[in-house]
């Protein structure tokens, strides 16, 4: 899809959150991935932070953020599976106001093109929160990249046509 180099750039202010049970900062590769992506992008990296799989604990720290008038996005990677600890979509639907199904919709067939018929075991979603976007992607390396590349990277991007999200959130928290 294009990019209308007439209008203006906007740099969203992106918290990056890693759901795991074994990463930390040094070896978190699919976070580091994220950060890097975004950094390109020209987005600002608002706070990153890795939480264990644990449905409460990811709660807490997505409603700090949800809270915080310098977070406008942010993008989870890791939990989304089908074992009995992955609980990450499970965490975004408590504090999601409305859910964006067409990003799960959209990764898996995204994922489709790069890991076949697996795809099928992902749970990527995304949703809206008190004007914070909040996307989860699986925790895997590919899967950040499909993600971010055949997804976010454009939906982020205040230039990209026909629309975008980042044109949507001055209106995000209209009643």
């Amino acid at each position: 899809m294009p990019i209308d180099s007439a209008l203006t750039f906007l740099p969203v202010r992106i918290a990056v959150l890693t759901v795991s049970d074994t990463r930390g900062l040094a070896n978190d590769r699919s976070g580091d991935i994220l950060v890097g992506r975004l950094s390109d992008a020209g987005h600002v990296l608002a706070d990153r932070a890795i939480e264990r799989d644990d449905a409460d604990a990811i709660v807490a720290r997505l409603a700090t953020w949800i809270a915080d008038p310098q977070v406008d996005c942010v993008i989870s990677t890791g939990g989304t599976g089908v074992t009995g600890r992955d609980v990450t979509p499970e965490a975004f639907a408590r504090v999601w106001e409305k859910e964006i199904p067409g990003f799960g919709e959209l990764f898996r067939w995204q994922s489709f093109q790069t890991i076949g018929t697996s795809t099928i075991q992902s749970r990527a979603c995304a949703g809206v929160a008190h004007g914070t976007y909040l996307f989860a992607l699986p925790g895997s390396t590919g899967a950040v990249k499909d993600g971010w590349d055949g997804i976010l990277k454009d939906q982020l991007d205040s230039r990209h046509r026909p629309c975008n999200f980042v044109e949507l959130m001055p209106r995000l928290t209209e009643r």
